[in-house]
């Protein structure tokens, strides 16, 4: 009997430790909403286990070689998961990670044609070190708090509008018009002006299904809008048999954007983590030289940097998380970890892992607390090994929260005096700039240039921080990086 009443009492002290380590009571939150948060997060991210292998995997390098696009997927998920977990657990924010989006495509495209996949992941690697490094010194934590409560805004705006940019664009609801098309017009809505397939229709069903559920405040009706619209989604490929969006090579505009719903084939099988180690850390400054390699470091330095801070002011604020100065309480350590991320993508050859904004959606299903994080990593982890949900759940089921997540973002406007225009004109660039470049570094970089030249010009000078000034001079470096590189070349 004594042993019954031990079993009992064991695990309300557990919940407490739980509660109590991750600061769940103290964030407002509990067990059962964050893991919902850490569902929805994975739901909204899991399409990186897609989209990575086929970035990486689709070119060669410069010796010809290709990677494997099963062995990316395997590696992409297993450092998502690790990363995850990792910083879940030492920085307790319900910031997930992944392959960084843009960093991923600058690798493939341009590093990997004039090295060789080591080499260029080497170059990978010692960006991250390099990162690490000034978040110990303390240099990144400085930057951001050098970094005005307005811009601050402006930054968090922004990312609620380059995520809904996101969630439109993968669900096909806006699209590129085809330069043969014989229009100047760059995008439009659907195909001619209509949403003209089933899968950008499961998205409207579930935008408008996720709309009503939040505005009623439905307890988990992300996740719930989510699961309902996959299965929608899985009757409606039943039915109509649209296919993927590529068939034997052609386009097939009606498609799905990446994964086909339906019920899976089998469960899966061992992972292969092959590329783990696979990095060379000299190599790319042997064969193209210390100044161009050191060039390519610059920029996926300046690119993961600027990435991550946006990141972190973005969701600090939507999850209210920020202290008073408008910062995020242990920074620090949050940063180091981050930086982390760069030198594990580096080292298993999925390219830098960064906080992923899609972490967003996860956040408005109530996530607070790193323990979030934990179940989102560990799914990742389970993804290797059996036939993973983003197998199930296409990207047009989940887009719907990251839209969601993107109107409830724009509501940090509010703090941003914009009928001063030295403030209105570098805070709109910093928010458009960023879903039209799909770029959160570009939207920063822009708007900081912006910052200093406006307060320059209105004889507030001695107001900008001395590092914005610097980091603003090291984003006209980088704007300029292309001349810069054919000057030296």
């Amino acid at each position: 009997m004594s042993q019954s009443t031990g079993a009992r009492s064991q695990t309300p002290a557990t919940i407490g430790a739980l509660d109590r380590y991750f600061k769940i009571s103290e964030r407002g939150s509990t067990i059962p909403r964050e893991v919902r948060g850490g569902l929805v997060s994975f739901f909204a991210m899991a399409y990186i286990i897609i989209l990575n292998p086929l970035i990486l995997g689709s070119g060669t390098d410069v010796e010809g070689n290709q990677l494997s696009i099963v062995e990316i997927a395997a590696v992409t998920a297993f450092t998502a998961g690790v990363m995850t977990i990792a910083f879940g657990t030492i920085a307790r924010y319900p910031f997930a990670f992944a392959t960084g989006l843009g960093i991923n495509s600058l690798v493939a495209v341009t590093i990997a044609q004039q090295v060789t996949w080591a080499e260029a992941m080497g170059l990978v690697v010692i960006e991250g070190i390099i990162i690490v490094i000034l978040a110990i010194t303390g240099f990144r934590t400085a930057v951001f708090n050098a970094v005005p409560p307005e811009m601050k805004a402006a930054i968090a705006v922004g990312i609620g509008t380059f995520i809904a940019m996101v969630g439109l664009v993968d669900s096909g609801f806006v699209r590129r018009i085809p330069d043969a098309a014989g229009t100047t017009v760059p995008v439009g809505l659907g195909i001619g002006g209509s949403i003209a397939s089933w899968p950008t229709f499961v998205f409207v069903v579930g935008l408008l299904l996720c709309g009503v559920l939040v505005a009623r405040k439905i307890r988990g009706g992300l996740f719930i809008g989510i699961v309902i619209t996959a299965v929608v989604a899985v009757i409606v490929e039943a039915l109509t048999d649209s296919g993927p969006s590529v068939v034997d090579g052609e386009p097939n505009p009606t498609g799905w954007s990446l994964a086909v719903p339906g019920i899976p084939d089998s469960l899966g099988g061992i992972p292969n983590l092959a590329l783990i180690g696979q990095a060379d850390l000299i190599g790319a400054f042997i064969r193209i030289g210390p100044l161009a390699a050191g060039l390519f470091v610059f920029t996926l330095l300046l690119a993961n940097f600027f990435d991550a801070m946006g990141t972190f002011t973005g969701l600090g604020k939507e999850a209210e998380l920020m202290d008073a100065d408008g910062n995020l309480p242990n920074m620090k350590s949050a940063l180091v970890v981050e930086g982390f991320g760069a030198v594990a993508g580096g080292l298993t050859s999925s390219s830098s892992n960064t906080v992923f904004l899609e972490s967003a959606s996860g956040i408005a299903e109530g996530a607070r607390t790193g323990l979030a994080n934990i179940v989102t990593g560990v799914l990742f982890l389970v993804a290797m090994f059996f036939t993973p949900l983003y197998e199930v759940v296409p990207v047009e089921a989940a887009a719907p929260a990251l839209v969601i997540v993107g109107a409830l973002m724009i509501a940090q406007i509010k703090q941003i005096d914009l009928t001063n225009f030295a403030v209105a004109l570098p805070a709109f660039l910093t928010i458009v700039a960023m879903p039209y470049t799909y770029s959160i570094a570009n939207g920063i970089g822009i708007g900081f240039i912006a910052w200093v030249v406006m307060a320059t010009a209105t004889g507030k000078a001695r107001s900008v921080h001395p590092i914005l000034w610097i980091v603003a001079a090291a984003f006209v470096v980088f704007f300029g990086i292309g001349p810069i590189s054919d000057a030296l070349s």
